[in-house]
């Protein structure tokens, strides 16, 4: 066995990763209910773990989806991660060549070129002196992004990087050294006894003109064992933990398991694979409009690694889920901050209430939500249009005094949601009706997602589509260049992007804009902004409203009455929910109708 004192950082530091990655690990795996558990034991014997595989392939080592936000961020990680993990097999396979044995010691293919100086003599030698300086010019490309990146972000097309924690700190700085440290280790042997490829035999070369190699040497192999120590040491306790434990989490979730409005192990799996890597910084419109710089999703997740969680950390924010959208990790952020809210909220509250008189049933339910109540032309225009289709609906909250229960989640009220839900649940199944329409996305997204009920739930947009197509209301396209805004619990929320945009070409002539679908703004109202005050709504309010009104379009659309109450307000530009322009467009058929029958 090939041994030497230096080993001993890098072998106890990578003993105490080990140790610490298992016993997190199984500690929370262990405390998964036992739905999830089976889930696990069923994901491993079936083909999802192949999907699995090559999702960890794709985002942990190719990181595609930083690609897709920007080339240069997403080389940076590909070349750290796919990088470092190709010397290791590559010095794996080296080794094993040389020395012709199936089973090496654990450090040897580290440290080759320090146990082995003459690799002249085995098949391929060459090969694999330049393939491994290929690989480790490849990381070191990584290292220097990484570098530059800190303290010059804006090359990367991000304004800003994430504060970092101490433990943070101490692993970047240890990344940092890793690579340079065995460049220059297998560089100054390589000047000694000549054993380098294209690169280090080159540098080796150089150095020794001038060094004093054999002074060096062994101080440089020392360093770079004590470097990879402390990273292996610092990582459990930084953002690093996101290398090994997105990898798990990616498992977890080919095989089933979901994030859920409760926090539990499965959240820990989740936050813990957050790399920090800042890309939702610039996506959150508390940051870029309201200057709010402590609250972001990124922020958020450490300070609940750090059990330093903060009321206000937890309510600063408009849950507009863009940060969720372009997160290359995928962590469902909305519903762990949620989760999280719970502990904050009072839970003492009665939000009981009287079950309406319902003195006949339809196959349809219009559930309008409160936040239609407040803009009443939005259920005007959907009676209209119920009337003019001759729809069978029975409008289930036309008093108003229901309510979906979305609002006491958003501000953490879990429990008390839950009981609205269930008498809302019993009142729905009691009527016997095969479709809901609502008009409200908040209230769209907990129906879908809260509600255990066997029928059909569409946003009222989806449901004019569908009686436009089938021919029970004519519409008549105007000449109106219309902008539209697609709200945050419609589109990224529920994902419904293309019914509203047919509809809208139906009516009028949509104009494309920057700001959309994926990328739309928040209005600014968000329900969920419990504690964020007027001044920095209103920031939002008016940054989106700028994007809005960029190319001046003779109106601005929405399909949520929250948006449009909002969007409405000291705006130059008509705003209009596509319901009622779709009303306006009814209307003008109608008349084009009379003026053709009365000539």
């Amino acid at each position: 066995m090939k041994y030497d004192p230096f080993v001993i950082p890098f072998c106890l530091g990578a003993i105490i990763l080990a140790f610490v990655l298992i016993y997190k690990y199984f500690s929370w795996i262990f405390a998964l209910n036992k739905t999830d558990k089976h889930k696990i034991l069923k994901g491993i014997f079936s083909v999802r773990i192949f999907k699995a595989i090559k999702e960890v392939f794709l985002e942990s080592l190719l990181h595609r989806k930083v690609f897709r936000v920007n080339p240069m961020l997403g080389y940076m990680h590909m070349s750290l991660a796919f990088g470092w993990l190709l010397l290791i097999l590559g010095g794996t396979i080296e080794s094993k060549v040389h020395s012709l044995k199936m089973f090496n010691t654990p450090y040897e293919p580290i440290f080759f070129k320090f146990f082995n100086h003459d690799i002249s003599m085995f098949s391929g030698a060459e090969e694999f002196k330049f393939v491994m300086d290929l690989l480790l010019l490849f990381v070191l490309s990584g290292v220097s992004l990484a570098f530059i990146k800190r303290f010059y972000s804006k090359l990367f097309g991000m304004k800003k990087t994430t504060k970092l924690k101490i433990g943070d700190w101490m692993a970047l700085t240890a990344l940092w050294f890793i690579f340079p440290l065995r460049f220059f280790a297998e560089s100054f042997t390589s000047g000694i006894y000549h054993n380098g490829g294209f690169l280090t035999g080159t540098a080796g070369n150089f150095f020794a003109s001038f060094l004093p190699l054999e002074n060096l040497t062994y101080i440089a192999w020392w360093a770079y064992s004590i470097a990879l120590g402390a990273f292996f040491i610092a990582l459990p306790f930084s953002r690093y933990m996101h290398i090994f434990t997105e990898v798990v989490l990616i498992f977890l979730r080919n095989f089933g398991i979901k994030s859920t409005k409760e926090y539990n192990s499965f959240s820990e799996f989740e936050i813990h694979s957050c790399s920090r890597c800042g890309i939702c910084l610039d996506k959150c419109q508390l940051l870029t409009a309201a200057r709010i710089k402590d609250t972001q999703a990124v922020y958020f997740l450490q300070s609940i690694r750090y059990n330093n969680l903060k009321e206000g950390k937890a309510f600063d924010c408009m849950l507009c889920g863009k940060c969720q959208e372009f997160c290359p990790v995928a962590i469902d952020l909305n519903n762990i901050r949620i989760s999280k809210r719970m502990e904050f909220a009072s839970g003492n509250n009665n939000f009981d209430y009287l079950i309406p008189k319902i003195e006949k049933t339809a196959p349809i339910i219009y559930f309008a939500g409160c936040m239609t109540h407040l803009t009443p032309t939005i259920k005007i225009a959907m009676e209209s249009i119920f009337k003019e289709s001759k729809t069978d609906y029975l409008f289930l909250d036309k008093d108003g005094g229901i309510c979906c229960g979305r609002p006491l989640m958003l501000a953490g009220e879990i429990l008390n949601a839950q009981k609205l839900i269930e008498k809302n649940v019993k009142l729905i199944k009691e009527l016997g009706a095969k479709t809901l329409v609502t008009s409200c996305p908040i209230c769209l997204k907990v129906f879908k997602e809260d509600y255990e009920l066997d029928i059909e739930i569409v946003h009222h947009t989806q449901f004019i589509l569908k009686l436009a197509e089938a021919g029970k209301i004519k519409l008549n396209k105007s000449d109106l260049n219309v902008v539209y805004h697609d709200p945050c619990e419609l589109g990224r929320g529920s994902g419904i992007y293309d019914e509203p945009r047919t509809l809208i070409n139906k009516v009028g002539n949509l104009k494309s804009i920057s700001q959309e679908k994926e990328l739309s703004l928040c209005c600014g109202s968000s329900l969920a902004g419990i504690q964020l005050n007027s001044v920095q709504k209103e920031l939002v309010r008016i940054d989106t409203l700028k994007a809005l009104e960029k190319n001046n379009p003779d109106c601005i659309l929405t399909a949520c009455p929250l948006c449009k109450k909002t969007l409405a307000k000291d705006s130059s530009i008509d705003v209009k929910d596509i319901s009622e322009l779709v009303w306006n467009g009814i209307t003008e058929s109608k008349i084009v109708e009379l003026t053709q029958n009365s000539n």
